[in-house]
């Protein structure tokens, strides 16, 4: 049986008995009128290698495997296709099977086919050194091809971070300005034991004294009206508008001096993650701007972190190479991979990466 390669490239057609072949038996293709089957380029390609059809014709001549692949360039998506179909799995291209263009492929349950409804993955192809921007995933599988054609699974999903602690720091915290952070000199015990605000100025094992607040933990708590800070000096320090302000505008402006437009979206990402009950902290040892608690009852009873999150901005694109080095490191230490995308606007949205075996 030979197929024919339609003007546009874009589809086989199989004449004959290959519905039933191919379509009823193995979920190959899109049934077409008098028993014939549709098929993507990369379907027809794996029955070629598999030898069940003898060569697809196009221009009156008919090409095997090897010219085949050659004319349509559909590498990448035939060595997915093929692992996925190795794996026990049917699988459709997205246009056919759903009309979306964000995912190459819809893969069903095993067991399921493309006459049933359910959908297991829906994967997008790229190679290695394809740049893949953050905002179009949150609902494929992104399968990267690297260059010995070994293939690497990464589940994205949309999930926001969240956590137990109802936050309600305390009030009236007062604190100094000392470069890149804010000394708190007297506070409560609650602040950082019941609440995980800074870390002890004497020592993660001191039990008292002064804490040191990050910028970003600083701004929060001064948003909220709960820290008042002053410079070495005692003079206060001088907001954007050139004005002296113990408060938020004063923390804030001092973050910007630090580390310049950045901390306004680590702030709003910290904000997100408080609100949403977690508990961020650093997390420079990680690699990542934020690691975070997401149970959290006082630190003398502190578990480990749950997530690495890495703040970018919404349009952030990564090479796979990339992604792959902070998905491996957040699995090695047994955390969650989160990206936390913002925009101009204010808002917030997250993205989970995390390997994926199918």
């Amino acid at each position: 049986m030979q197929g024919t390669l339609d003007a546009d490239g874009s589809t086989v057609h199989l004449a004959g008995d290959a519905r039933q072949r191919f379509y009823d038996s193995r979920g190959y293709g899109r049934p077409t009128e008098g028993g014939g089957l549709a098929l993507a380029p990369v379907e027809a390609a794996h029955l070629l290698q598999r030898g069940d059809i003898d060569g697809i014709v196009v221009d009156d001549e008919a090409l095997d495997f090897r010219a085949f692949l050659a004319r349509t360039g559909i590498v990448l998506e035939f060595v997915v296709y093929k692992d996925l179909r190795d794996r026990g799995f049917y699988l459709s291209p997205a246009a056919s099977a759903d009309g979306t263009t964000d995912a190459d492929f819809v893969v069903y349950p095993r067991g399921s086919g493309p006459w049933d409804d359910e959908v297991a993955y829906r994967i997008r192809v790229v190679g290695e050194r394809a740049s893949v921007a953050l905002d179009t995933l949150g609902a494929v599988v992104l399968a990267v091809v690297d260059e010995d054609g070994e293939l690497t699974y990464f589940e994205t999903t949309t999930e926001t971070p969240g956590g137990t602690l109802a936050d309600d720091p305390p009030t009236a915290l007062t604190g100094t300005f000392l470069g890149d952070r804010v000394l708190v000199w007297e506070p409560p015990d609650a602040a950082y034991e019941a609440h995980f605000y800074g870390q002890r100025l004497h020592g993660r094992n001191a039990n008292e004294g002064p804490l040191q607040l990050s910028l970003v933990e600083a701004a929060f708590l001064a948003r909220r009206g709960a820290l008042t800070v002053t410079d070495a000096e005692g003079d206060g320090d001088t907001a954007t508008d050139g004005t002296v302000d113990g408060g938020e505008r004063a923390v804030i402006a001092r973050g910007r001096a630090v580390e310049g437009e950045r901390f306004d979206r680590r702030l709003r990402a910290y904000t997100a993650l408080r609100a949403a009950g977690g508990v961020p902290k650093s997390g420079f040892k990680f690699g990542a701007d934020f690691r975070v608690y997401e149970t959290f009852s006082t630190v003398s009873d502190l578990s480990h972190s749950d997530s690495l999150v890495r703040v970018v901005r919404s349009d952030h694109a990564v090479l796979p190479r990339d992604l792959s080095l902070d998905v491996r490191l957040a699995g090695g230490v047994r955390k969650r991979m989160v990206f936390a995308l913002t925009d101009a606007n204010g808002g917030v949205d997250w993205l989970s990466v995390a390997r994926l075996t199918p």
